[in-house]
This record gives C-alpha cells, sequence and structure tokens, in this order.
C-alpha cells in the first residue's frame, strides 16, 4: 500500500474519530469529503468527482462503496478493507446501493451523519441521498466533524507542511530571476511549478495565481497570459504541496519604479501582518485575526480596498481549493491552538489607481508565538 503515514498514526486518526461520533451519538459516519478519506485511511484519488463514500461506524469498520475505476486506486493507497462496488449504468442511483449496504450494515433506524457540505457531494447526489435516506434513518449534517478534527496537525503531518513550505520558497527562488521588463508569465507560471515537482511535492488543490497589470488585482486564475512592461506589477499566489499538505505564499512585486501608493499599500499589510502575529496565539480565536485585520486597514482608510477575510487553515486538501473549512473572518469563534498551519495574507486591490498590493504566508502554531515557516519573511522583495 501506498501509504504516507503509519498504521499507529492512522489508528489514532481513527480513535479521534470514533471518539467524536459517540460523543455526538452518531451510529455511523458517511464521508463524502476526499480529504476526510485521505486523512482517515490514505485513500488518494480524483474520483469523488463522481458519487463514492466512505462509510465509518462507531465501532471503527469501515466500508468504501465507490466504482469500478477506483477498486484498485483504493486498494493500493489507503488500509480500508471492505471495497464495494456500485455498477455504472444508466439511470443509475448509487444512493440505492448506499441504502441496501446501510440496511446490511444494520443501521436501519440508526443516527447517521453526512458530510453535506464538500465538493465531493453534488446537489444532485444530495437529492438522491435525501430521498433514500428520509425513512431510513435520523440524519445528521457532520460537514464540519472531521474538518474540526483535522486542524490541529499531528508531528508526522507538520513533517509534510515544513516541506510544503521548503518547495513554496524553491517555487520563488525559480520565479525571481525571470520576473523584470519583458518576463513572460507562462514562464515564471512554469518555472514555479516545476520547481515544486523538481522537490517531489504534487500537484495543487487550485491553480497557482498569476495575474500582472490590470490581472494584478485578480485574486483567482484565470486563462491567458502576458508579457510584463518596463513598469507594472505582478501578484502571485502558490504553494509548496508534499503529500497534499500545502503551504501558500502571497506576493506582488513592482516592476520598475516602486509607487508611493505600492509603498504605503506595503506598509499597511506588513503592519498588519506584524500586530496578527501577536494574536496568532492560543487564547485568542480566527475572529480576533480578521478584527485585527479590519481595524488596521479601516483605520488607514482601506475598507473599501480590503477583503472580508485575511486567511484561513491550510492542510492535505483536493481540487478545487487548497483551503480548510475555517477562515479568519468577522465572528468566528473557532480557537487558535497549537500544531495548526495557518496562512495568513494581506490582500488590498485598489480598483481606483489600479494598484495590488499582497503579502502572505504559512505559519504554524504553537504555545506562544507562531512560527513563520517561509525563509523568505515579510521584507520587499528587491529585483
Amino acid at each position: 500500500m501506498a501509504l504516507h503515514f503509519t498504521q499507529d498514526e492512522y489508528a489514532a486518526r481513527l480513535a479521534s474519530l470514533t471518539a467524536k461520533m459517540r460523543e455526538d451519538k452518531l451510529d455511523a459516519l458517511l464521508l463524502f469529503a476526499q480529504e476526510s478519506m485521505y486523512w482517515l485511511t490514505g485513500y488518494d484519488t480524483f474520483g469523488y468527482c463522481f458519487f463514492q463514500t466512505l462509510v465509518v461506524k462507531s465501532d471503527g469498520s469501515m466500508v468504501l462503496l465507490t466504482r469500478s475505476a477506483d477498486l484498485r486506486q483504493a486498494r493500493h493507497t489507503s488500509n480500508i478493507e471492505r471495497i464495494q462496488v456500485w455498477v455504472d449504468r444508466v439511470n443509475a442511483d448509487p444512493t440505492m446501493d448506499l441504502k441496501n449496504l446501510l440496511s446490511e450494515l444494520d443501521l436501519l433506524g440508526a443516527r447517521i451523519g453526512i458530510e453535506y457540505d464538500t465538493h465531493g457531494m453534488t446537489g444532485s447526489i444530495a437529492r438522491l441521498l435525501d430521498n433514500q435516506m428520509a425513512s431510513f434513518g435520523q440524519i445528521i449534517d457532520a460537514s464540519m466533524l472531521v474538518g474540526r478534527l483535522r486542524l490541529i496537525k499531528s508531528p508526522a503531518e507538520i513533517a509534510h507542511v515544513e516541506k510544503a513550505a521548503s518547495l513554496a520558497d524553491d517555487a520563488l527562488d525559480a520565479a525571481l530571476p525571470l520576473i523584470g521588463p519583458g518576463g513572460d508569465e507562462a514562464a515564471i507560471l512554469a518555472a514555479m511549478q516545476g520547481a515544486v515537482f523538481a522537490g517531489g511535492g504534487d500537484y495543487p488543490a487550485n491553480e497557482f495565481i498569476i495575474g500582472s497589470g490590470a490581472d494584478a488585482l485578480l485574486c483567482r486564475y484565470k486563462a491567458g497570459r502576458r508579457k510584463l512592461d518596463a513598469q507594472d506589477q505582478l501578484t502571485l499566489e502558490w504553494a509548496g504541496v508534499s503529500a497534499h499538505y500545502h503551504a501558500a505564499m502571497m506576493r506582488t512585486i513592482v516592476v520598475g519604479e516602486v509607487t508611493n501608493r505600492h509603498r504605503e499599500l506595503y506598509s499597511a499589510c506588513r503592519e498588519t501582518i506584524q500586530a496578527i502575529e501577536m494574536v496568532l496565539r492560543p487564547g485568542n480565536t480566527f475572529g480576533t485575526v480578521f478584527d485585527v485585520h479590519a481595524k488596521i486597514m479601516d483605520e488607514r482608510g482601506l475598507a473599501k480596498h480590503r477583503l472580508n477575510a485575511c486567511g484561513y487553515s491550510l492542510g492535505a486538501r483536493f481540487s478545487p481549493s487548497w483551503m480548510e473549512q475555517q477562515m479568519f473572518h468577522a465572528g468566528n469563534p473557532q480557537e487558535i491552538l497549537p500544531n495548526m498551519s495557518l496562512f495568513v495574507h494581506m490582500i488590498i486591490m485598489d480598483s481606483d489607481s489600479g494598484t495590488a498590493m499582497t503579502l502572505g504566508q504559512t505559519y504554524l502554531t504553537t504555545d506562544g508565538a507562531p512560527r513563520a515557516l517561509s525563509r523568505y519573511g515579510l521584507d520587499v522583495i528587491d529585483l
């Protein structure tokens, strides 16, 4: 089996999950999030674009219901012993196969948790599943259960996060010599992703973000490349990835003369991140982090140029996003605890002047001050 962690590690994860299930009085849990299955068993696939679910009972027994295309994938990459295949066919309803499986597992009338809030659960699947389960048992939305357990990273997971952070730095190393007048976004992007692959890393769960000129104000990947002008700005957001564990970074780099507005916005970004480092510690919440961000930005007159979130938890994630469920936004009560891997980003997009400025890196929380995982720090990147 191609497992990235020891059997003891997986056993500890299963024990923590079943303990939480018993605490929540769940007889079974239907996992639809691929990262939940990966965390619990090692199962590694993009087959979640079709119907599949991992049934976990409170006694720790598990059954994977999937398609024939993923049968060998599950056997090779996971420790799941029982795998059942539903058959592709015209008008197939795999939720009926699931209901029959749950009946076979003596779960009729049971209290069953379901991961609804995931890309592995489409609206169509949810409608079919709810129809099948309406009279079968008591259904509970358990979308956050595994996600909360995954927030705290084990020492073995932290090793992958640190490797991912090193790969993110390598990607920036590869990009910098290519950034300048006439520099090609295509070459920059290829160099960054190539550095991650060359270092033994993986594809990221979402595309690297690259944009120059007016596109530097965008926070998402878009198709189309351009070459840099003599006076330009380039926004990059990327991540190193190791065994699906991500460590993200974000920078806006000025080509040519640095304008006063760029300097002003960079100063706001740096001041805010440094203030956040003082509260990115146990005893505070994710909401506290956002409050610090909003206060400083708004005091500088940047309320309309900032975002309504300033980061999120990172970990092992699958397409279409490397973001975990917990974000730094207003009112989030999630406590900050040791051994969380958290991406803090400052994103200021001044559409009035056409000026972009971003600054972001991944931190590992501790019992005290957070540890920044990038060797680059927060200094301005001089070309």
